[in-house]
């Protein structure tokens, strides 16, 4: 196993970019596809199939001089969905084939599963804080106000008593303090904001499930997380225009964790404590010719430590 991925390895040619993860999706013995675990199997021909995620230098060694200017180290890099499917995914999900959609701050990003692995991965630019610029610029009042608004009253699906309820927005470079500062409007102006960035970024989705083959009855299923999910009726709002059965995503997989560690906005977060753990073996971290027993026995690491301390 070693000797294959050290040679499908040397063959990947990332061009510009440089090699963010490259693991082996699966496995096949004498052209029968889809082994997971060729050890303790017998077969004239061992190959593999990689998959490799690249990334482009400049905007990473940005994000690692970001790291080291808050005095940490880093173990590795892993792409957000990548870990985001980790920690909202169940098993069955990963198995049989299911999309994971994080929509963050300043991305959306999406995660393919298939048989027990990543098989596809996007990053869409366009993310939670474009939704309150546009509330921003829809409703005229500062950023930090359209961020609240959107929180506390925001919806991705409109309702007939939306244009007879109002909210009080605080215009653009009043004093909130001052007496007619803010405006009563329609709730419908703040739906009408959100709706067209919304639905810029699902049929963005949707391009990516086209381009991937996620598509058919096998390909139903979706789970949304990331902090812009827990906007109301955004599940509904990804349902219509995906047309695939969609349900929240919530980090699992470790315990101990606060009720405020619980929500969507931290499966990232959850989903990195995950593949450090138990993470696929990948080209370059030791464990390319291990298989998953293997890796997670333990009286093999206590063997390991003794020969490495005495």
């Amino acid at each position: 196993i070693s000797l294959v991925l050290t040679e499908a390895g040397g063959r990947i040619d990332p061009g510009e970019h440089e090699i963010l993860h490259a693991y082996p999706a699966c496995f096949a013995i004498d052209g029968v596809i889809g082994v997971k675990e060729p050890v303790g199997m017998y077969g004239d021909i061992l190959s593999a199939a990689l998959h490799v995620v690249t990334v482009a230098s400049g905007p990473l060694r940005n994000l690692e001089t970001c790291v080291y200017r808050g005095h940490l180290d880093m173990n590795g890099i892993v792409i957000s969905p990548f870990a985001s499917g980790l920690a909202t995914l169940v098993e069955d999900e990963m198995e049989l084939g299911a999309a994971c959609i994080d929509m963050g701050g300043g991305t959306t990003t999406v995660s393919i599963f298939a048989g027990g692995s990543m098989v596809y991965t996007a990053v869409i630019p366009i993310g939670g804080v474009n939704i309150t610029e546009d509330i921003a610029r829809a409703l005229l009042t500062p950023i930090d106000k359209a961020e609240r608004l959107k929180t506390l009253y925001g919806s991705a699906i409109s309702v007939h008593s939306d244009q007879q309820e109002t909210i009080e927005v605080l215009q653009l470079g009043e004093n909130e303090n001052d007496e007619g500062s803010s405006q009563r409007l329609p709730r419908s102006l703040l739906t009408g904001a959100i709706q067209p960035r919304l639905e810029e970024i699902f049929q963005a989705v949707r391009k990516c499930f086209q381009d991937s083959g996620f598509e058919g009855d096998r390909a139903r299923r979706v789970v949304l997380t990331g902090g812009g999910s827990q906007l109301q009726g955004v599940h509904e709002f990804a349902g219509r225009i995906l047309d695939k059965q969609v349900r929240t995503g919530k980090p699992r997989g470790v315990s101990g964790l606060p009720d405020s560690a619980m929500s969507p906005a931290f499966s990232t977060c959850v989903g990195l404590l995950i593949h450090g753990v138990r993470g696929p073996r990948e080209l370059g971290d030791g464990r390319a010719g291990q298989t998953q027993g293997q890796t997670g026995n333990g009286l093999k690491r206590i063997g390991l430590w003794f020969k490495r301390n005495f």
